[in-house]
């Protein structure tokens, strides 16, 4: 199975119901009602959901709503929520899944840092640099510039480095930080 698929492709297939049971569907869950449901299908935008007592609706959670290091539900898992949204033209009912939204987003702690040096695990090594971990779900990146083009010859995925936070953008989720050794 491919990572990606339609929730026909595993089986479940589904045809809009009539406008009554859509209705009654928006009636029955409306924004805030707690949901569960099986994954049926995945696609980059999101997770597509067969709900729970209501085969006439298709729920769909959407990546935008995923922490930044977290994955999709795979198909086939159940997984709760709560509903968020309502789209009347496909018969969808947008789902923040409860472990999305119980995440803490840790990255806002890192502001105060900004000068501090911390130890990290390197995740990715690219042509720009290397991304460290920094805490759950917190990653930066060493940008290639003397004298990190030295260490990103030496340092491997896998491997723990002290690295200094030089910048942190809440706006645009990103991390800068600058080598200081080898941990």
């Amino acid at each position: 199975m491919s990572e990606y698929s339609w929730p026909s492709e595993n089986g479940r297939f589904h045809e809009a119901g009539t406008a009554a049971e859509w209705l009654e569907t928006v009636r029955s869950l409306p924004v805030g009602t707690p949901i569960a449901g099986e994954v049926t299908g995945r696609q980059p935008f999101g997770a597509f959901l067969s709900l729970d007592g209501h085969p006439e609706a298709v729920g769909l959670a959407r990546v935008d709503r995923m922490p930044r290091c977290m994955e999709l539900p795979t198909v086939g898992q159940v997984v709760t929520g709560e509903v968020v949204w309502h789209a009347e033209h496909n018969h969808q009912v947008g789902v923040a899944l409860r472990e999305w939204a119980e995440h803490e987003d840790l990255l806002p702690q890192f502001v105060e840092r900004v000068g501090q040096v911390v130890t990290g695990r390197v995740t990715k090594i690219a042509p720009i640099g290397f991304f460290v971990r920094i805490a759950d779900c917190v990653e930066g990146l060493v940008p290639l510039a003397e004298p990190a083009a030295d260490m990103a010859m030496s340092v491997r995925e896998g491997q723990d480095v002290s690295v200094r936070i030089v910048a942190v953008d809440l706006d645009r989720t990103r991390v800068v930080l600058a080598a200081e050794g080898v941990a």
